[in-house]
Protein backbone atom coordinates (compact mmCIF):
# COMPACT_ATOMS: atom_id res chain seq x y z
CA UNK A 1 0.00 0.00 0.00
CA UNK A 2 1.54 3.26 -1.15
CA UNK A 3 0.18 6.59 0.00
CA UNK A 4 1.02 9.71 -2.02
CA UNK A 5 1.79 12.29 0.65
CA UNK A 6 2.92 14.72 -2.04
CA UNK A 7 -0.78 15.53 -2.61
CA UNK A 8 -1.34 16.25 1.07
CA UNK A 9 -1.91 19.55 2.81
CA UNK A 10 0.81 20.18 5.39
CA UNK A 11 1.84 16.53 5.06
CA UNK A 12 -1.59 15.30 6.24
CA UNK A 13 -4.07 13.08 4.44
CA UNK A 14 -7.64 12.25 5.53
CA UNK A 15 -8.32 8.86 7.13
CA UNK A 16 -11.91 7.64 7.19
CA UNK A 17 -12.48 5.21 10.07
CA UNK A 18 -15.11 2.52 9.58
CA UNK A 19 -16.26 -0.14 12.02
CA UNK A 20 -14.90 -3.43 10.68
CA UNK A 21 -18.02 -5.32 11.80
CA UNK A 22 -20.99 -2.99 11.39
CA UNK A 23 -19.50 -0.90 8.53
CA UNK A 24 -20.64 2.35 10.18
CA UNK A 25 -18.37 5.32 9.53
CA UNK A 26 -17.03 6.25 12.97
CA UNK A 27 -14.89 9.33 12.44
CA UNK A 28 -12.53 11.24 10.19
CA UNK A 29 -8.97 12.03 11.21
CA UNK A 30 -5.70 13.05 9.59
CA UNK A 31 -2.46 11.15 9.26
CA UNK A 32 1.07 11.95 8.26
CA UNK A 33 3.61 9.24 7.42
CA UNK A 34 4.63 8.96 11.08
CA UNK A 35 1.03 8.42 12.23
CA UNK A 36 0.53 5.81 9.52
CA UNK A 37 3.68 3.97 10.60
CA UNK A 38 2.66 4.14 14.26
CA UNK A 39 -0.81 2.77 13.43
CA UNK A 40 0.72 -0.24 11.72
CA UNK A 41 3.25 -0.73 14.49
CA UNK A 42 0.76 -0.53 17.40
CA UNK A 43 -2.28 -2.06 15.71
CA UNK A 44 -4.19 0.92 17.12
CA UNK A 45 -5.31 3.84 14.97
CA UNK A 46 -3.03 6.83 15.49
CA UNK A 47 -3.56 10.28 14.00
CA UNK A 48 -1.68 13.51 13.78
CA UNK A 49 -3.70 15.87 15.98
CA UNK A 50 -3.85 19.33 14.43
CA UNK A 51 -5.01 20.88 17.71
CA UNK A 52 -2.33 19.17 19.84
CA UNK A 53 0.28 19.37 17.06
CA UNK A 54 1.52 15.85 17.81
CA UNK A 55 0.80 12.18 17.22
CA UNK A 56 -2.33 11.05 19.01
CA UNK A 57 -3.44 7.44 19.44
CA UNK A 58 -7.24 7.37 19.67
CA UNK A 59 -8.09 6.16 23.18
CA UNK A 60 -4.77 7.04 24.79
CA UNK A 61 -6.67 8.89 27.53
CA UNK A 62 -10.15 7.31 27.46
CA UNK A 63 -9.08 3.72 26.76
CA UNK A 64 -11.48 3.70 23.79
CA UNK A 65 -8.93 2.47 21.29
CA UNK A 66 -9.61 1.73 17.64
CA UNK A 67 -8.16 -1.73 16.99
CA UNK A 68 -6.79 -1.84 13.45
CA UNK A 69 -8.19 -4.55 11.18
CA UNK A 70 -7.35 -3.36 7.67
CA UNK A 71 -6.28 -0.34 5.65
CA UNK A 72 -6.86 0.62 2.03
CA UNK A 73 -5.83 3.64 0.01
CA UNK A 74 -8.20 5.22 -2.50
CA UNK A 75 -7.69 5.39 -6.28
CA UNK A 76 -5.85 8.73 -6.02
CA UNK A 77 -3.62 7.35 -3.26
CA UNK A 78 -4.31 10.37 -1.03
CA UNK A 79 -7.08 9.14 1.31
CA UNK A 80 -7.15 6.14 3.64
CA UNK A 81 -10.04 3.87 4.56
CA UNK A 82 -9.28 2.22 7.87
CA UNK A 83 -11.43 -0.59 9.22
CA UNK A 84 -11.17 -0.96 12.97
CA UNK A 85 -12.95 -2.40 15.99
CA UNK A 86 -13.87 0.37 18.45
CA UNK A 87 -13.34 -0.34 22.14
CA UNK A 88 -16.02 2.00 23.40
CA UNK A 89 -17.54 5.20 21.98
CA UNK A 90 -15.51 6.83 19.22
CA UNK A 91 -16.53 10.48 19.59
CA UNK A 92 -15.14 12.65 22.38
CA UNK A 93 -18.76 13.54 23.24
CA UNK A 94 -19.40 9.93 24.22
CA UNK A 95 -21.40 9.13 21.07
CA UNK A 96 -20.74 5.95 19.11
CA UNK A 97 -19.76 7.97 16.03
CA UNK A 98 -18.77 11.57 15.37
CA UNK A 99 -22.11 12.01 13.57
CA UNK A 100 -24.14 11.02 16.61
CA UNK A 101 -25.25 7.71 15.09
CA UNK A 102 -25.63 4.56 17.12
CA UNK A 103 -23.24 1.76 16.27
CA UNK A 104 -24.36 -1.59 17.60
CA UNK A 105 -23.33 -5.10 16.69
CA UNK A 106 -26.98 -5.75 15.75
CA UNK A 107 -26.27 -3.64 12.65
CA UNK A 108 -24.21 -6.57 11.42
CA UNK A 109 -27.41 -8.62 11.20
CA UNK A 110 -28.80 -6.13 8.67
CA UNK A 111 -25.59 -6.54 6.68
CA UNK A 112 -25.91 -10.33 6.96
CA UNK A 113 -29.47 -10.14 5.63
CA UNK A 114 -28.13 -8.27 2.60
CA UNK A 115 -25.52 -10.98 2.03
CA UNK A 116 -28.19 -13.70 2.28
CA UNK A 117 -30.26 -11.84 -0.31
CA UNK A 118 -27.26 -11.58 -2.64
CA UNK A 119 -26.45 -15.29 -2.24
CA UNK A 120 -30.09 -16.16 -2.91
CA UNK A 121 -29.84 -14.52 -6.34
CA UNK A 122 -26.28 -15.71 -6.98
CA UNK A 123 -25.33 -17.98 -9.85
CA UNK A 124 -22.54 -19.51 -7.76
CA UNK A 125 -23.16 -23.26 -7.71
CA UNK A 126 -21.03 -23.61 -4.56
CA UNK A 127 -23.12 -21.16 -2.51
CA UNK A 128 -24.63 -22.91 0.52
CA UNK A 129 -27.33 -20.26 0.88
CA UNK A 130 -28.28 -20.50 -2.81
CA UNK A 131 -28.55 -24.29 -2.54
CA UNK A 132 -30.90 -23.99 0.46
CA UNK A 133 -33.19 -21.61 -1.41
CA UNK A 134 -33.21 -23.96 -4.40
CA UNK A 135 -34.34 -26.83 -2.16
CA UNK A 136 -37.34 -24.81 -1.02
CA UNK A 137 -39.14 -23.78 2.13
CA UNK A 138 -39.46 -27.29 3.56
CA UNK A 139 -35.68 -27.79 3.59
CA UNK A 140 -35.08 -24.32 5.03
CA UNK A 141 -37.63 -24.89 7.81
CA UNK A 142 -36.12 -28.32 8.50
CA UNK A 143 -32.65 -26.75 8.90
CA UNK A 144 -34.02 -24.23 11.41
CA UNK A 145 -35.55 -27.10 13.37
CA UNK A 146 -32.30 -29.08 13.31
CA UNK A 147 -30.27 -26.09 14.47
CA UNK A 148 -32.77 -25.37 17.26
CA UNK A 149 -32.48 -28.94 18.53
CA UNK A 150 -28.68 -28.79 18.39
CA UNK A 151 -28.73 -25.55 20.38
CA UNK A 152 -30.96 -27.11 23.04
CA UNK A 153 -28.61 -30.09 23.32
CA UNK A 154 -25.55 -27.84 23.67
CA UNK A 155 -27.30 -25.69 26.28
CA UNK A 156 -27.31 -28.68 28.64
CA UNK A 157 -23.50 -28.87 28.59
CA UNK A 158 -20.88 -26.33 29.65
CA UNK A 159 -18.96 -25.88 26.39
CA UNK A 160 -19.27 -22.15 25.70
CA UNK A 161 -17.79 -22.31 22.19
CA UNK A 162 -20.07 -25.12 21.01
CA UNK A 163 -23.12 -23.40 22.50
CA UNK A 164 -22.34 -20.05 20.84
CA UNK A 165 -21.60 -21.71 17.50
CA UNK A 166 -24.93 -23.53 17.57
CA UNK A 167 -26.66 -20.26 18.53
CA UNK A 168 -25.00 -18.57 15.54
CA UNK A 169 -26.09 -21.44 13.25
CA UNK A 170 -29.69 -21.11 14.44
CA UNK A 171 -29.74 -17.33 13.98
CA UNK A 172 -28.22 -17.61 10.51
CA UNK A 173 -30.76 -20.18 9.34
CA UNK A 174 -33.58 -18.20 10.99
CA UNK A 175 -32.60 -15.19 8.84
CA UNK A 176 -32.72 -17.42 5.77
CA UNK A 177 -36.19 -18.64 6.77
CA UNK A 178 -37.41 -15.06 7.25
CA UNK A 179 -36.07 -14.14 3.81
CA UNK A 180 -37.74 -17.15 2.20
CA UNK A 181 -41.08 -15.98 3.63
CA UNK A 182 -40.51 -12.44 2.33
CA UNK A 183 -39.74 -10.90 5.73
CA UNK A 184 -36.79 -9.31 7.50
CA UNK A 185 -35.56 -9.24 11.07
CA UNK A 186 -36.93 -5.70 11.29
CA UNK A 187 -40.45 -7.07 10.73
CA UNK A 188 -40.00 -9.27 13.79
CA UNK A 189 -38.56 -6.35 15.78
CA UNK A 190 -41.66 -4.31 14.92
CA UNK A 191 -43.89 -7.05 16.35
CA UNK A 192 -41.80 -7.13 19.53
CA UNK A 193 -41.93 -3.34 19.83
CA UNK A 194 -45.71 -3.37 19.38
CA UNK A 195 -46.04 -5.99 22.11
CA UNK A 196 -43.78 -4.00 24.41
CA UNK A 197 -45.85 -0.85 23.87
CA UNK A 198 -49.09 -2.58 24.95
Amino acid sequence: MKVDFSKSIDGLIPAVIQDANTHKVLMLGYMNQEALDKTMELGRVTFFSRSKNRLWTKGEESGHFLELKSMAVDCDKDTLLIKAVPHGPTCHTGADTCWGETNHSEDFLVYLEEIINLRKRSSDEKSYVRSLFQKGINKIAQKVGEEAVELVIESKDDNKDLFLNEAADLLFHYLILLNSKGHTLNDVINVLQDRHAK
